[in-house]
């Protein structure tokens, strides 16, 4: 975490709201990106920001900056994008037993096709492949960061991102947009 922004959270965590409205500014990109993303839903992303920079104010005591605190806020809104799953009684089946094995084949999927048609096939994966694949690949978050963020073990990441390119590139190839020689 740069120097100006520790400044920033301890004058926040002090009750300085300037100081907490610039964090939330500097960091409002990033999150709503992130979640419209997640969501692919504009109303559903713009709930779950304000929810998340709400409770960010509210639990701004809580944060201990060992990471960024844009991580922090992503992880939050996070949570409140999982809590309304549940709410909503939306159930992701999920196979989290399968094996892992670190490969680069999602960075070569991403080369070959443009973003827009695997934003398209991103929003049709289960919320918990779609949002590990947000974070490696839109945000730029390491294995170790994405498995903080999402409260997951590593191996859980990895199977997870395997398995989203797995889903995007066999959604593509129905629809004609890849094929393995690409």
């Amino acid at each position: 975490m740069a120097t100006a922004e520790k400044d920033l959270v301890l004058l926040a965590k002090q009750g300085n709201k300037s100081a907490m409205n610039t964090l939330l500014a500097d960091n409002y990109t990033i999150l709503k990106g992130y979640i419209l993303k997640l969501t692919g839903d504009p109303e559903t992303a713009a709930d779950v920001v304000q929810e998340a920079m709400l409770r960010s104010v509210l639990n701004i005591g809580k944060f201990e900056p060992r990471a960024k605190f844009s991580t922090w806020l992503i992880t939050i809104a996070t949570n409140v994008y999982r809590d309304m799953l549940r709410k909503n009684k939306v159930h992701v089946q999920l196979d989290e037993n399968m094996a892992t094995h670190a490969s680069d084949v999602e960075d070569e999927v991403l080369s070959k096709i443009s973003q827009e048609e695997v934003k398209k096939t991103l929003q049709q994966l289960p919320y918990e492949k779609r949002a590990v694949f947000v974070l490696k690949h839109f945000h730029g978050y390491k294995y170790e960061e994405i498995a903080v963020i999402l409260d997951i073990p590593i191996g859980t990441v990895r199977s997870r991102l395997h398995n989203a390119v797995k889903s995007i590139i066999s959604q593509l190839e129905k629809r004609g947009i890849y094929y393995e020689g690409a």
